[in-house]
């Protein structure tokens, strides 16, 4: 006869600090934000999907503070007018942006494009 109890391994769990578990620090001022103020402010920051971290990477791609936040407000801008998935070109760096998700979804120096064709983009931003 077969058991028919469900087992569950167990993992321990690791208290995480909420400002810094996405390896971004936010800081308040007064340090009484309510959760959904910290939770307003990390969504408008444009985060990197794993292709494109490993992408910035392998092509050397270091973009600066002053930059993330030139990119965060093209974002808005973008989204104001309605794109869904955008290239953004600044500083010959290429970034395909997934608006809606405020995500960047790939990234390119102005020299590794192939033939430098992009699809699947409804818009672009060149900074």
């Amino acid at each position: 006869m077969a058991d028919s109890r469900i087992y569950f391994n167990t993992q321990p769990i690791l208290s995480l600090n909420p400002i810094t578990a996405g390896k971004q620090k936010i800081q308040h001022g007064s340090g009484n934000a309510s959760f959904g103020d910290i939770l307003s402010e990390v969504q408008k920051k444009v985060c990197f999907s794993h292709h494109a971290w490993n992408r910035l990477q392998e092509r050397n791609i270091n973009l600066s503070d002053t930059d993330l936040a030139k990119l965060d407000d093209t974002v808005d801008k973008l989204a104001q007018k309605g794109a869904r998935e955008s290239l953004v070109y600044m500083k010959d760096v290429a970034l395909v942006v997934s608006v809606t998700n405020r995500t960047v979804i790939t990234a390119m120096d102005g020299t590794r494009g192939n033939e430098n064709i992009i699809t699947n983009i409804d818009s672009a931003a060149i900074l």
